[in-house]
């Protein structure tokens, strides 16, 4: 899994890499650092602040797959298969601002 920063702005969208079929959405959360833990990613998302392709998503567990976007706060995550952002590999990741 691999992220870029693609706005140095305090709305800010992260490209996220999604190796295998999916991700859940705690994990993805702390994985795209947005969270110190699944825990925090649970309480977060029990508050009602995550939002899935503009919808509010409730559970920790939601699996979520590339072409689907996450909201918190001013943060866009949209999630990609491995290989399909340009200028990220899973050898060379890169960070753009």
């Amino acid at each position: 899994m691999r992220r870029r920063n693609a706005s140095p702005s305090s709305a800010r969208a992260i490209d996220f890499e999604i190796r295998g079929e999916h991700i859940a959405l705690d994990a993805l959360l702390k994985a795209a650092g947005l969270t110190g833990s699944g825990g925090e990613g649970k309480v977060l998302i029990a508050g009602g602040t995550v939002r899935v392709d503009g919808a509010v998503e409730l559970r920790r567990g939601c699996k979520l797959r590339p072409g689907q976007r996450v909201e918190v706060g001013p943060v866009r995550i949209r999630l990609h298969a491995v290989g399909a952002v340009p200028g990220i590999t899973p050898e060379h990741p890169q960070t753009r601002a």
